[in-house]
């Protein structure tokens, strides 16, 4: 891997909860799908586009970025191995060969070649350390006139859906998972506009996007996912188990009315952001 900038970020995709993720894409990807469609209406990515996927994780979105550019070529890349081993292991295992994937850091990472048409995200831009910089070299690594279109998450407040459902776990999430440091760093779509505006972009829209978000088949695999998600596990890391054994049955009584015949859907938020590179550097 190149040049880190992310440092701690790099270490926490590298260890527990990046294999965590690994070893369970479906889980996650089933959380984040009903969001994919209108990234990629926002994308907007033609068939012959070179196409960037910034914190691809286990590939998803890449791969579903190269059903869409089947003459062009799709790039993912992530700081994670594990997530990325799976994500190549799954290409393969799907014959798709218009995709590859890279371990690096986007906020620093030396793009090869001669640029993309479209870079899209479903969720790594809140990660980085510095926005401003990394917005810089992402528009650097676009064509002029190039697209972006990224998701990030909507502000969740005390009384929401999520909130509610999980309201017996609260008192218990003191402090930030490593893998989960910078989640709510661009929730206010003034500063998502400030840190494109930085990074050189043009023609910024942040728009509110609502759809269900996906925690499991019943109630039960739903508490299970739950629990062993990186903030909840890290959190209780160090609770007795009569502990665990109640805050799982608090959770559950209130997921009950979430569960549906499609599964226990909550509904969730999100911000769709678009902007793009400008065809002529703004000192002519």
């Amino acid at each position: 891997m190149h040049t880190i900038a992310n440092r701690q970020q790099a270490e926490a995709w590298n260890d527990w909860e990046g294999v965590h993720w690994a070893e369970h894409p479906e889980r996650y990807n089933g959380m984040m799908g009903a969001f994919n469609a209108r990234l990629f209406d926002a994308a907007g990515i033609a068939p012959a586009d070179r196409v960037l996927d910034v914190g691809c994780g286990t590939g998803r979105t890449t791969l579903l970025a190269a059903e869409r550019a089947y003459d062009g070529d799709v790039v993912g890349i992530d700081l994670s191995a594990p997530m990325l081993e799976r994500a190549r292991r799954d290409a393969a295992a799907d014959g798709v060969r218009n995709v590859r994937f890279e371990q690096g850091d986007a906020q620093v990472h030396r793009f090869p070649g001669r640029g993309f048409d479209v870079l899209i995200s479903r969720g790594g831009f809140m990660f980085f350390a510095d926005h401003a910089a990394a917005f810089t070299r992402l528009r650097g690594a676009l064509v002029p006139g190039g697209r972006l279109a990224f998701l990030g998450p909507g502000p969740a407040g005390p009384d929401g859906d999520y909130a509610r459902a999980t309201a017996a776990l609260a008192p218990f999430l003191r402090e930030p998972s490593p893998a989960s440091r910078g989640m709510g760093s661009l929730l206010d779509p003034a500063g998502i506009r400030r840190a494109l505006s930085a990074g050189g972009f043009a023609d910024i829209e942040v728009l509110p996007f609502e759809a269900p978000m996906t925690f499991g088949a019943d109630v039960g695999e739903a508490v299970d996912f739950l629990f062993s998600m990186g903030p909840t596990r890290h959190n209780l890391r160090d609770a007795d188990p009569a502990t665990v054994t109640r805050l799982r049955g608090e959770v559950g009584d209130a997921l009950k009315e979430f569960e549906t015949a499609e599964g226990v859907r909550i509904p969730g938020s999100v911000w769709i952001v678009t902007a793009t590179r400008p065809a002529v550097p703004p000192n002519g």
